[in-house]
C-alpha cells in the first residue's frame, strides 16, 4: 500500500493518559507506550496485556464500532482453535479531546506474520483452516456492508481489468498471463450459492501474529463484514508457499469446493494486483505483491485437489 494517510488527530500519550483516566480508572499505574500506527488505528500497549486501539481517521471510527460489535462472538468461536482476536474488552467512547469511540483490546504477544520467511508458515495451515472454519458461519442480516470485501467477482472486474492494462507492460508475459487466467477462471466458476457468511476482510500476512513460526492471532477486523469465504481464502497463496498451500487446502476438507478455491485465487490474483500497483512507498507489502504473484505462476492447484477429493 502507498504510505498511509496522515492522522486527522494527534494521538498522544496525554490524549490516551486522559482518556482512560476518565472512562477506564482501572489502567492508574499501567505502563503505556505506542506500539504502532496502521492505516486506520493506532494502538498502544497498556501494562503487559493491554492495548489501546483508537481510530486516526474519521473513516476508520466506523470500523472500530464493527469491532466492538461483532468481535466478541467472533473472538468466542475462534479461540478454541488456539488463535487469539483481539476482541475488545472494553468500548471507550468520545470526549471533548477525542471524537470517536476506541477499544481495549488484548495485547497478543508475538511478532507480525509478515516478517516470517514464506517458507516457516507450514505451521500456520491448519490451524488458520480451523479459525476460518469457525469464522465463516452464518452471518445476520445486520452484519456491516462492505462493498469490495466478499462481493461477487463480477462487481469488481473493471477495476481488476484496469489494473492488468496498467501493469500489463511492468509484469512480463508469463505473469501476466498467470493473473489474468486466474481472474477469468475466478469470473467463470459458480458464483457462491450459500448465505453470507462472516468473513475477516483483509486476511494477509500482515495482519496475522506469529509466536517464532507458529501462528498465534489473527487482528485487525476492521474490515469484517459477510459474503464469499472465497475471499479470506485466498490467503492460500497471499502467505503461503506450495507445499504448505497444499496442507492448507486439505485442512480445510470438503467444506471448501472447487469453485470456491477458483474464485479465493481469483480474489489472491486481485489482491496481487492491488499490491504491485499500490506498494511503491511500502517495501514490504511491494515485495508481497511480487511473491504472490510467483505463487499464482506456480504449485499445485487446489481446485483440482478439491475435485479429487
Amino acid at each position: 500500500m502507498p504510505d498511509k494517510p496522515a492522522a486527522e488527530v494527534i494521538i498522544d500519550s496525554e490524549l490516551v493518559r486522559g482518556l482512560l483516566a476518565g472512562q477506564y480508572p482501572q489502567a492508574d499505574g499501567l505502563a503505556l507506550s505506542h506500539a504502532a500506527d496502521g492505516w486506520d488505528c493506532s494502538v498502544w500497549r497498556l501494562g503487559s496485556d493491554r492495548a489501546v486501539r483508537l481510530p486516526r481517521r474519521a473513516v476508520a471510527a466506523p470500523l472500530v464500532l464493527h469491532e466492538q460489535q461483532w468481535l466478541p462472538a467472533i473472538a468466542q468461536r475462534i479461540r478454541p482453535t488456539g488463535i487469539e482476536v483481539p476482541a475488545p474488552v472494553f468500548a471507550g467512547g468520545p470526549t471533548e479531546d477525542f471524537p470517536w469511540s476506541w477499544s481495549i483490546v488484548p495485547w497478543i504477544d508475538g511478532g507480525p506474520g509478515l516478517a516470517l520467511d514464506r517458507r516457516d508458515r507450514a505451521g500456520w495451515a491448519q490451524p488458520l483452516a480451523a479459525a476460518l472454519e469457525a469464522l465463516h458461519v452464518a452471518a445476520p442480516d445486520d452484519h456491516p456492508r462492505n462493498p469490495f470485501r466478499g462481493a461477487p467477482l463480477i462487481e469488481r472486474a473493471d477495476a481488476v481489468r484496469e489494473r492488468i492494462g496498467h501493469l500489463g507492460g511492468t509484469l512480463g508475459a508469463a505473469a501476466l498471463r498467470a493473473v489474468s487466467d486466474a481472474w477469468a477462471a475466478g469470473l467463470a466458476a459458480d458464483p457462491w450459492a450459500g448465505v453470507p457468511v462472516w468473513i475477516h476482510g483483509d486476511l494477509h500476512p500482515g495482519n496475522v501474529i506469529t509466536a517464532g513460526s507458529a501462528l498465534a492471532g489473527i487482528i485487525d477486523f476492521g474490515d469484517v463484514t459477510a459474503g464469499d469465504p472465497a475471499y479470506d481464502l485466498a490467503v492460500a497463496w497471499l502467505a503461503f508457499d506450495a507445499p504448505a498451500r497444499k496442507v492448507f487446502v486439505e485442512a480445510c476438507g470438503t467444506r471448501v469446493d472447487a469453485a470456491t478455491w477458483t474464485r479465493a485465487r481469483a480474489w489472491a490474483a486481485a489482491v496481487t494486483l492491488m499490491l504491485l500497483a499500490h506498494s511503491d512507498d511500502n517495501p514490504p507489502y511491494a515485495a508481497l505483491g511480487r511473491e504472490c504473484l510467483a505463487e499464482l505462476a506456480q504449485g499445485p492447484d487446489p481446485t483440482r485437489d478439491a475435485e479429487e477429493r
